[in-house]
């Protein structure tokens, strides 16, 4: 049995509709059942309720030969790596308890993210709570993802503009999630590996954000430029929105994090990913930007 948290979410909806293609047994947490798609409802075991809540897990992991496992996002928390960890610990005591025999999560790619990098901090907080149960472990240490662009749909479409508070000639390593999916699957699906080990996953081209917006403009036939808002205002832009301090002051600090070059090492030496950001944008953005 292979369990799938946040079935609904864009990492894993792909990762259960994957494993169906392929008729493996399925049982997914879903908290709100009613938005899985009907072919997940009909076809998958579904646990009702929150990856957080330790009955919910013990149900959920009986019998599980393997846990995909994500902490999915809460912009109202009050200290995110708090988050992070208490949404990790009950699955970490079922792990222990039932003797779930592999566990692959989404975790981030960089060094030197130990502390002071906000969700990138929380993330390997994360990772190590799982390590420390003893289980077989791969974290997909994932790079940016290139569908954040995607929460941006309403500026490109009305100023043919797109944000952030990098650098506009910074490169950042990116990753599709349809390749942190594919990966997965692959992972979730081989039962020969053992110990505990991070996967990297970056695409194949480097980009700067001038970069980006030139695939961008080539791609949707118009005019799109960067535009770097500097990180204090990127911080106070996430408060604006209905973000904690806690959630913004990450996202602040991550962002901190990728300018230093958190991601640089690993950008260099990491096999590279199928999706470019130019494929992704043809088969994703454009898309999404039409419809």
């Amino acid at each position: 049995m292979l369990v799938i948290t946040t079935p609904t979410g864009q990492i894993g909806r792909q990762v259960v509709d994957a494993l169906l293609d392929r008729e493996e047994p399925v049982r997914v947490i879903a908290r709100d059942p009613s938005r899985l798609s009907p072919r997940v409802r009909e076809r998958a075991e579904v646990v009702q309720g929150s990856h957080r809540d330790l009955d919910v897990v013990t149900k959920a992991f009986t019998g599980a030969d393997a846990v995909f496992w994500v902490v999915p996002p809460d912009p109202s928390t009050r200290s995110v790596e708090g988050y992070y960890v208490d949404y990790t610990r009950a699955a970490c005591q079922v792990i222990a308890d039932q003797g779930v025999k592999r566990v692959v999560g989404v975790s981030t790619m960089g060094h030197g993210i130990e502390r002071n990098a906000g969700h990138l901090s929380a993330s390997l907080a994360k990772d190590a709570m799982i390590a420390d149960t003893g289980v077989p472990y791969r974290a997909l240490r994932a790079s940016a993802f290139m569908e954040n662009l995607l929460r941006q749909l309403g500026t490109l479409k009305d100023h043919g503009v797109f944000f952030g508070p990098q650098p506009a000639d910074l490169v950042v390593a990116s990753i599709a999630t349809r390749d942190i999916a594919a990966k997965a699957t692959e992972l979730l699906l081989d039962g020969a590996w053992s110990g505990q080990d991070g996967v990297p996953l970056v695409s194949a081209d480097a980009l700067s954000f001038d970069g980006m917006a030139q695939v961008v403009s080539e791609v949707l036939e118009r005019p799109v430029r960067y535009q770097e808002v500097g990180v204090e205002a990127y911080r106070a832009s996430m408060l604006e929105h209905g973000a904690s301090e806690a959630w913004a002051q990450g996202l602040a600090d991550m962002a901190v994090a990728q300018i230093n070059g958190a991601y640089d090492e690993e950008h260099r030496t990491a096999p590279p990913s199928p999706t470019t950001f130019r494929q992704w944008c043809e088969e994703v953005l454009r898309p999404a930007y039409l419809a």
